[in-house]
């Protein structure tokens, strides 16, 4: 259960180009964005997560970070007026 809208989901072109070459990476970003809609937030320090739950209430910005073995780590932001959300490797930050 979505505890917030995703709005658009976009891709950096990174994660785009991973996704066309490895289907376990497509199955990976598709149960990270699921996480993150459902507020369990993934590997981030207890202050971030701190923060989305503030988030959640205030309306500000959402972040999230996946690891999975075999996997290169995600983040996944979502803006704070819910309009957009984006699935980016941390070097494209």
């Amino acid at each position: 259960m979505s505890k917030f809208t995703l709005g658009r989901i976009y891709l950096t072109r990174g994660v785009n180009d991973t996704i066309a070459d490895k289907s376990s990476f497509a199955k990976f970003v598709t149960s990270s964005i699921k996480r993150h809609a459902s507020g369990e937030w993934g590997n981030v320090c207890h202050e971030d997560r701190s923060a989305n739950e503030q988030a959640l209430v205030e309306g500000s910005r959402l972040f999230s970070v996946y690891e999975e073995a075999e996997q290169p780590k995600i983040w996944i932001i979502t803006e704070s007026d819910r309009s957009v959300t984006t699935i980016l490797f941390p070097d494209e930050y």
